[in-house]
C-alpha cells in the first residue's frame, strides 16, 4: 500500500514535466489575478462610497455581475469546451487568458468612479469567457498528455500549484504599495498569452472543418449554430447517460451555489463587520493558500489510493460547511481566521471532482463534459447572488430584523449540506459501458 502511495506521488510529479509550458503561464496568470483581489474591495468602496467604509452599492454590483456572468456562462462554457475538442486547446486558452488584461488596465490608468464602472463592464465580459473555462480546458489538455493512471495525482499537483500562485499573489498584495499592484498584475497578464503563443504545443490533431466558400453568410451562420446545438446536445447525452456524471453534476451545482454566494459578499461583509482592509484580507488568503499547498500537493496524492475520491470529496464538503457556518456566526475578529483554516481541506473538492469527471468521460469527450458541468455550475453562480447580495446588504444595515450580520452566509451553507448529501450517494465506479475507464484515484 505504501508502495502504491509513493508511485502515485512521484508518478504525478513526473507527469508534470511535459506540462511545463502550460503550467508556468497559468501560474503567473493566477498570481496576477489573485494579487488584485484584496485591494479591489478598497478601490471599489473608495470610488463608489467616498467617505464611507462600506455601502450597499458595491455588494449589489457584484451580485448583478455574478448573475450576468452565470447567465451567459451557461451557454459559453459548454461551447468553449466543444471548441477546445474540435479546434484545439491552445487557441481557446489564448483567448480566455487574454481577456483579463483589459479590465485591470483601466484601474491601473484611473480609479475614479467612471473607470470603476467601466471596469465592472469589462470584467463581466472577461469573467464570461475566462471564469471556469481556463481550468476546464487545462484539465482537458492534461487528459491529452497524461496517462490515465496518473491523471488524478496530476490534478492534485495542478490545484496545488493554483494554491501556490494564490499565496504568491497575496504576498505581493501584502507588501507591494497599492499604486503598483495593478501595474505588476498587467505585466504578468500580458506575459502569459505571449509565452503560450511561443512555447505551448497543441495536443489535438483535430482541425475545424472548412465551410463551403460558396455558401451564403446566413447559411454559414445557421450551420455553425446548428453544429453548436448538436454538440451541446451530445455533451448533455454523455452526462445524462452516466450515473456518475449525473450525480457529480448535482454535487457541483449545490456546492458552487453556496460557495459562489459566499465569495460574492465575503470581503465586503468582513470589511463592514470587523473593519478589515487589504492587509487582513491578504493574511487570511495567504494562510489558506499555504495550507492548501500542503493538502493538495502532498496529502491528496498519498491519501487517494487509501480512501478513494468519494471519501475525500465528502470530507472536503464537511469542511466547507464548517467554513461557512463559522464565517456566518463570527463573533470576534479572530473567528474569520479560524474559519479560513478549513479552506485547507475544502480546496480538495475541486481535484476530487475533476478526477471523478475525467474517469467517467472518454478521452474524446473530456472538453465537452468538463465544459458542460462547468455550465451547470454557472447556473448556480447565476442564482446564488440573487439571494445573498440583498440579504447581506439588509443584515449589514440598521434595518436588519435580528442581529446576525452573516445570515446570508449561513443560508449559503445549506447548499453545501445538500451537496454533501448527494456526494454521500455518489458511486464513482458506475460508469457507462462506452465511457468506462479504470478508477483514477483508487487504482493509482
Amino acid at each position: 500500500m505504501a508502495m502504491a502511495c509513493n508511485t502515485s506521488y512521484y508518478g504525478g510529479f513526473k507527469e508534470l514535466r511535459p506540462l511545463f509550458h502550460l503550467l508556468l503561464p497559468l501560474c503567473l496568470h493566477w498570481i496576477a489575478e489573485e494579487m488584485t483581489v484584496s485591494v479591489l474591495v478598497d478601490v471599489t468602496t473608495t470610488a463608489l462610497c467616498p467617505a464611507h467604509s462600506t455601502c450597499s452599492q458595491p455588494i449589489y454590483i457584484n451580485g448583478i455581475q455574478q448573475t450576468i456572468v452565470g447567465l451567459f456562462k451557461m451557454v459559453v462554457l459548454p461551447i468553449l469546451g466543444q471548441l477546445a475538442d474540435e479546434n484545439g486547446r491552445k487557441p481557446v486558452l489564448l483567448l480566455t487568458v487574454s481577456t483579463t488584461i483589459f479590465p485591470f488596465a483601466l484601474l491601473a490608468w484611473n480609479q475614479s468612479k467612471g473607470f470603476v464602472y467601466a471596469y465592472y463592464v469589462l470584467r463581466t465580459i472577461s469573467y464570461i469567457l475566462s471564469q471556469g473555462s481556463i481550468f476546464c480546458v487545462a484539465v482537458a489538455y492534461v487528459a491529452d498528455v497524461v496517462s490515465e493512471n496518473n491523471r488524478a495525482a496530476v490534478f492534485s499537483w495542478i490545484t496545488g500549484l493554483f494554491s501556490v500562485s494564490h499565496v504568491l499573489g497575496n504576498v505581493l498584495a501584502r507588501f507591494l504599495p497599492e499604486n503598483y499592484i495593478f501595474s505588476v498584475s498587467i505585466a504578468l497578464m500580458i506575459f502569459c498569452p505571449v509565452y503560450m503563443q511561443i512555447f505551448l504545443v497543441e495536443t489535438t490533431n483535430k482541425l475545424a472543418p472548412q465551410m463551403d466558400q460558396d455558401l451564403s453568410c446566413l447559411t454559414k451562420r445557421v450551420a455553425i449554430i446548428r453544429k453548436r446545438y448538436v454538440s451541446m446536445r451530445d455533451a448533455a447525452k454523455v452526462v445524462m447517460s452516466s450515473s456518475t456524471l449525473r450525480s457529480i453534476s448535482l454535487v457541483s451545482f449545490f456546492y458552487e451555489m453556496g460557495m459562489s454566494g459566499i465569495s460574492a459578499v465575503l470581503l465586503y461583509y468582513l470589511k463592514a463587520t470587523f473593519g478589515f482592509d487589504k492587509n487582513q484580507f491578504s493574511e487570511i488568503l495567504m494562510m489558506v493558500g499555504v495550507g492548501s499547498i500542503v493538502s493538495q500537493m502532498l496529502v491528496l496524492p498519498l491519501v487517494n489510493p487509501l480512501v478513494g475520491e468519494k471519501v475525500i470529496l465528502c470530507i472536503s464538503l464537511c469542511a466547507s460547511i464548517a467554513y461557512a457556518v463559522l464565517y456566518g456566526l463570527a463573533w470576534a475578529s479572530w473567528v474569520p481566521y479560524l474559519s479560513a483554516s478549513f479552506g485547507v481541506i475544502y480546496v480538495l473538492v475541486k481535484p476530487s471532482t475533476f478526477a471523478i469527471i475525467s474517469k467517467a468521460s472518454s478521452l474524446s469527450d473530456q472538453g465537452k463534459v468538463q465544459g458542460f458541468i462547468a455550465g451547470v455550475q454557472s447556473i448556480s453562480s447565476l442564482l446564488s447572488p440573487i439571494a445573498t447580495s440583498p440579504l447581506t446588504s439588509w443584515f449589514l444595515s440598521s434595518n436588519a430584523p435580528f442581529d446576525c450580520r452573516g445570515f446570508s452566509i449561513i443560508c449559503a451553507s445549506v447548499c453545501m449540506v445538500i451537496s454533501f448529501c448527494y456526494a454521500c450517494k455518489l458511486n464513482p465506479d458506475s460508469c457507462s459501458k462506452d465511457d468506462a475507464e479504470a478508477p483514477l484515484l483508487t487504482d493509482i
